[in-house]
């Protein structure tokens, strides 16, 4: 592991950023994270360490949005994440740190530019992509990416919004899926070697981090606009995601 002083100038961040997100400020970026995480740690550990910090925001937010979710759309994206969470593993046993690590830049360079199609309407969800063959299709997407990345939201973005939920409805039911998907992650990443037990002392002192995390992540979801920490987070997305791709092509 890096220096301990610097990985808690980024992990305090990084984590506080993931659970805003996660309590419904600046949805979707919650994977923000772990990406900032493998800029110094190995990305594998990055992504276990992240874990359970994220299965904590789950539950903590999840009180929040309580039955407010979509039963047919969180029971159609977390089917389809089963067999894209076994994908994901299959693929992760067979790369090394560096390929993950391109492969983590990419989806948060991607991310960002599908957020900004997205809030230029380029992309609002059609009737055909809310159909439950896509929102199969598209759950599988979600389990893939959430695997490797922590970063199953676009794909459960395009399902979503094409159900045309409202604000709160879409961010219960994106909690709760993502609940779901994580709790499917634990045998696959224990199974890795990904865990031990000075990794989960470390995520023991970032549980209050993330708690208040979530608490201003409610607090703000309904009550002023998201623009300028989407903004923020697409920057540091962005900055991350192309160092991670130069580190992953040049290492």
């Amino acid at each position: 592991m890096t220096d301990l002083w610097t990985f808690y100038l980024v992990a305090i961040p990084a984590v506080l950023m993931a659970g805003i997100s996660k309590g419904g400020f600046g949805s979707g970026a919650s994977f923000a994270g772990a990406i900032l995480l493998a800029l110094v740690l190995e990305p594998q550990v990055a992504l276990a360490l992240m874990l359970p910090l994220l299965m904590l925001m789950d539950v903590t937010a999840l009180s929040a949005y309580w039955r407010q979710w979509d039963p047919t759309a969180a029971l159609v994206l977390c089917l389809g994440a089963i067999p894209g969470t076994i994908l994901g593993l299959l693929l992760f046993q067979r790369t090394d740190a560096n390929t993950v690590r391109l492969f983590i830049g990419a989806i948060a360079v991607l991310f960002v530019f599908f957020e900004m199609a997205r809030s230029a309407g380029l992309i609002s969800g059609s009737r055909q992509l809310g159909s439950t063959l896509m929102g199969g299709i598209l759950g599988i997407a979600t389990g893939f990416t959430s695997f490797m990345a922590h970063a199953g939201g676009p794909a459960a973005s395009v399902y979503l919004l094409s159900r045309r939920l409202s604000k709160r409805r879409y961010q219960a039911t994106t909690v709760f899926v993502f609940w779901v998907i994580n709790l499917m992650k634990i045998l696959p990443y224990y199974s890795m070697g990904a865990f031990d037990l000075s990794m989960l002392w470390i995520d023991m002192t970032l549980v209050p981090v993330a708690v208040l995390g979530i608490f201003i992540g409610v607090r703000l979801h309904d009550r002023i606009s998201d623009l300028w920490y989407f903004r923020l987070t697409y920057a540091l997305l962005l900055a991350t995601g192309t160092k991670l791709i130069f580190d992953g092509l040049t290492a």
